[in-house]
């Protein structure tokens, strides 16, 4: 397909859902940049980080949910394409979340395809993922001729949720309009691989978080299991080409688009182990690679301990203090069971080459990285914490507090290595003062060093010591 860079996009209405998001705002920025009219970025969040600049450059933000018929009908009304990013529970706590991740997976989805056909919206693209066939089983270089992967054989609700919408969208591909004008709708789905980039969302922040904190202690799976990753860039890339690929009125395609009814696969062509793709960014933020390999057997067994527990505490699954389950089945196979595939029909059909290569856009996600982190409190491990608080706590109980509750238990721990309560008290005062003492150093070095954080170097390092201090130096120096 060999079309001009603004085809179908000059003068024309887009919606993209989901547009405040990572992926969203790039595409919208992108649209924007090529001609379109107008670009309206749905979206459920009232803002994000990239909100104010796709204000700043033109783009219309509308707040709604896709599982409102109402908010979809006043987002869509006029448009001339819609691109349908907005999607729930791909990871984490959210994969637990059954009814909220088909309500707006499957029902948003219909809602979407409803407004294209009331409105007389000739392209939709919808974006998928891997998962619609892909469950645990090896695939290697893997093609469109795949099956779906049964319903019922999920692990999670988001793979099985994003199978039935992809195979509602392209079965709606060719479907006329309500107003009976002689046009219909056309539809594709693009299946991209894992997306990463300068503010990508979900996958890299939770593995440097973890890593942070000194919990990735692990790898899963062998050295030889290779999966699939995208540049944010190449994905948009890949969107608008996809939806040229809709166009009807494209001398020799009349009424026959090429990518219509089609589902793609997208990628950066170059498969790679997961935990040597992300080796590069955590040693440029200096945080500890993981050393143990963990099979996939024992990684499910692990996986499916954290689903019961999150489980359990689904009332609270929502709440910003529940933290982020370790690991979950649908996650161990996707780092720990090979699976990629060929790009080489959308290629063919769309024109799709990726335009930066993953040592670039890896590069560029380095540098993102490195100055988020200049611009953020850093913090030793979780075990400098427990040490440290633990530590400190015990020592406190054992001189000044009576015997009550475990206060006995303490003092004898404490006098098994200081022999007597003076002692005790002695280095428990002197602990506290050099606690304090470095971190009146730490808040004068960081009036210098990291202004932004000077409060929060001062009473980290009041708590950790010199695991805290010793960072903060460690900036200094650089």
């Amino acid at each position: 397909m060999h079309l001009s860079e603004n085809e179908g996009i000059e003068g024309n209405t887009f919606v993209v859902t989901g547009g405040l998001g990572f992926v969203g705002s790039a595409l919208c920025l992108e649209l924007v940049r090529r001609g379109a009219r107008q670009v309206r970025a749905f979206d459920l969040r009232t803002s994000s980080p990239w909100s104010q600049h796709l204000s700043n450059r033109g783009v219309h933000c509308i707040q709604g949910d896709v599982v409102r018929k109402k908010d979809v009908d006043r987002a869509l009304r006029g448009a001339d394409c819609v691109f349908h990013l907005a999607s729930y529970g791909m990871s984490g706590k959210e994969m637990l979340q059954f009814g909220r991740v088909d309500e707006v997976n499957i029902n948003g989805t219909c809602h979407i395809l409803d407004a294209c056909l009331e409105y007389g919206i000739k392209r939709l693209v919808y974006v998928s993922t891997y998962n619609v066939v892909f469950g645990g089983k090896e695939i290697v270089n893997g093609n469109e001729a795949l099956p779906y992967f049964p319903l019922d054989d999920h692990v999670d609700p988001y793979g099985r949720s994003k199978s039935i919408a992809e195979q509602f969208v392209l079965k709606n591909n060719g479907r006329p309009f309500k107003k009976k004008d002689g046009n219909c709708l056309y539809t594709c789905a693009i299946r991209p691989a894992a997306i990463y980039g300068p503010g990508e969302e979900r996958h890299l922040p939770r593995i440097v978080s973890l890593a942070k904190l000194g919990l990735l202690p692990f790898k899963i799976g062998e050295t030889r299991v290779k999966t699939d990753w995208i540049y944010v860039d190449n994905l948009v890339l890949a969107l608008i080409l996809a939806s040229m690929g809709l166009l009807d009125d494209i001398p020799g395609k009349e009424r026959h688009p090429v990518a219509a009814g089609q589902p793609y696969f997208v990628s950066d062509g170059s498969p790679v182990n997961t935990f040597e793709f992300i080796q590069p960014l955590l040693r440029s933020l200096d945080y500890d690679l993981p050393k143990a390999s963990l099979s996939v057997s024992l990684a499910l067994r692990l996986g499916k301990i954290f689903w019961a527990v999150y489980t359990i505490l689904y009332p609270w699954l929502h709440r910003w203090w529940l933290p982020q389950p370790l690991i979950l089945p649908a996650e161990v196979y996707k780092v720990g069971v090979t699976h990629y595939f060929s790009f080489l029909k959308a290629k063919e059909e769309l024109g799709y080459v990726p335009m930066v290569t993953p040592r670039e856009g890896m590069s560029a996600t380095i540098s993102y990285w490195q100055e988020r982190k200049k611009k953020t409190l850093d913090g030793p491990s979780i075990y400098a914490w427990l040490v440290c608080v633990i530590g400190m706590s015990i020592l406190f109980c054992a001189a000044f507090l009576p015997d009550i509750g475990p206060v006995p238990l303490f003092r004898a721990i404490s006098l098994t290595f200081l022999r007597s309560m003076r002692t005790v008290r002695l280095v428990f005062l002197l602990s506290a003062a050099a606690h304090v003492s470095e971190a009146i150093y730490a808040w004068y070095l960081a009036k210098r060093v990291d202004p932004a954080n000077s409060r929060g170097w001062f009473w980290q390092t009041c708590v950790l010591g010199f695991f805290s201090l010793r960072l903060l130096l460690k900036r200094a120096r650089k």
